[in-house]
């Protein structure tokens, strides 16, 4: 079992961040797992320019290390997201790791993989923050299990028991992959995402011969 971590902020060794990210890994490792983690704004990633190349060819014009992270990613059966609260979103070095993905969203290429998300905060919104991250995992074709989010508040002893919920949310996602988990509600709406995706691609076949190729090979077209 493979499980990749990914911390999006830009505090390196002391981010807060990270050591959620590296209780979840923690917890899932305890119970067996393969854990790989990246600092995210230790790789370089270039904008999307909306170019249209990767849905035509699988390919991007830049050349860049997402290719490589992407490749982690799709080697795993876990994901691990997280990032600090940067004015209720993501940071931007993680938004533009998720620009970058919308090949894969098309392409439904995390279906059957599992996820989850930590956020910290200054003081608000680190839930609503880490449920974007998991509705994005949900979107690319995942099932998530749970998110972390503490509000630090001035507390940095907030963090504590954070880390105790983040071990358990490793656990939880080992779990999940072992006994692949199902959530009706998340299946729905996969179910869902991918008739969207599905009718997106054949509209769009002449155009978007790499999304169109990989559906037909999957048996969903």
């Amino acid at each position: 079992m493979k499980i990749l971590g990914i911390n999006g902020s830009p505090k390196g060794e002391k981010s807060q961040t990270r050591r959620l990210v590296m209780a979840v890994l923690e917890g899932a490792r305890k119970t067996g797992a393969d854990v790989t983690f990246f600092d995210i704004c230790d790789l370089e990633i270039r904008y999307c320019t909306a170019c249209g190349t990767c849905y035509a060819k699988g390919e991007c014009i830049h050349d860049d290390d997402f290719p490589n992270l992407l490749d982690k990613m799709l080697d795993a059966e876990g994901i691990v997201l997280g990032s600090p609260n940067y004015i209720n979103s993501v940071t931007a070095q993680l938004k533009t790791l998720f620009d970058r993905m919308a090949d894969s969203i098309h392409c439904q290429y995390f279906t059957g993989k599992y996820g989850c998300s930590v956020c910290t905060a200054g003081g608000s919104m680190a839930d609503e923050v880490a449920d974007y991250m998991n509705e994005t995992l949900l979107h690319l074709g995942s099932t998530t299990v749970g998110r972390v989010g503490v509000n630090l508040m001035g507390n940095p002893d907030a963090i504590v028991p954070a880390e105790k919920q983040a071990k358990e949310l490793g656990r939880k996602l080992a779990d999940a992959i072992n006994t692949k988990w199902k959530d009706p509600a998340q299946s729905k709406i996969q179910a869902e995402r991918r008739e969207y995706f599905k009718r997106l691609v054949l509209f769009n076949k002449d155009a978007w011969a790499h999304e169109y190729d990989h559906w037909k090979m999957m048996g969903w077209m």
